[in-house]
């Protein structure tokens, strides 16, 4: 093929195969080549044709398939073939998915690229787990963050403020160590805290306590990711009404 081919960045959302977008169906079921990630709605490659070549570079805690760069290398030989390249993130590809980076290494190789936005686990994981990120009157606004390295010190003054919710992202490894620079930094140690634990799949669960219990209570329900932690007034439990066992529900 001597035209080049296209890149379309996908959100796939928090993990269950319904909650894709209709856009990100569409570039699936159009691609040759689909390069994936290890969250997001990887039961549905198997709905895909024989015909479709399927790269996983999934990324582990401290073991990574491939480097960014050669993700990003992939991307554009693929399409400089002339295919059609899905690559499939979970989540939304631009709230820390550095979905930013590979659509820069395609226009800078004079490749196509288009991106299609996802359902962020950030948004979703909590909704599912009947926890509002904002709510009138109580909080206004919401804080993403990553949990990677130590909290930023905006996280630090939100919590110390109480009046606004903190969504933390990849943060279950150093839990503990957020917890107490949070309450280091004027948090009240019994600000409501929610693990969700595999949000939007079957296997779904949540650990509630407070800032100063949290890493104990996670630790010893074994919590382990991917999982969305959520701090503030509206991760308290029962906060809508009695709690019922929160399962996912698919809708066919």
């Amino acid at each position: 093929m001597s035209d080049v081919g296209r890149v379309w960045i996908v959100g796939g959302g928090p993990g269950a195969g319904d909650l894709i977008t209709v856009r990100a169906a569409r570039a699936l079921a159009g691609a040759d080549v689909v390069v994936t990630d290890r969250l997001g709605p990887s039961a549905l490659l198997s709905d895909l044709g024989p015909h479709v070549e399927i790269v996983d570079v999934g990324k582990a805690p401290g073991h990574h398939r491939a480097s960014q760069e050669e993700i990003n290398d992939l991307l554009v030989e693929r399409a400089r073939r002339g295919l059609s390249v899905v690559r499939l993130k979970g989540g939304d590809p631009f709230i820390f998915g550095r979905g930013g980076e590979e659509v820069r290494a395609c226009r800078a190789a004079g490749v196509p690229v288009e991106v299609v936005p996802g359902v962020s686990s950030a948004l979703a994981v909590p909704a599912l787990a009947d926890v509002p990120l904002t709510h009138r009157g109580l909080v206004s606004g919401a804080l993403i963050v990553h949990g990677h390295d130590r909290l930023p010190s905006s996280a630090c003054a939100v919590a110390a403020s109480g009046d606004c919710t903190i969504v933390i992202l990849m943060g279950v490894m150093f839990l503990a160590r957020h917890a107490a620079d949070l309450v280091e930094s004027g948090a009240d140690p019994a600000t409501p805290v929610a693990v969700v634990e595999r949000g939007s799949t079957s296997r779904q669960r949540i650990v509630r306590s407070d800032l100063a219990n949290i890493a104990q209570v996670a630790g010893d329900a074994n919590v382990r990711s991917p999982a969305v932690i959520v701090i503030g007034a509206v991760a308290a439990g029962e906060f809508l009404g009695p709690l019922d066992a929160v399962v996912h529900t698919s809708i066919a």
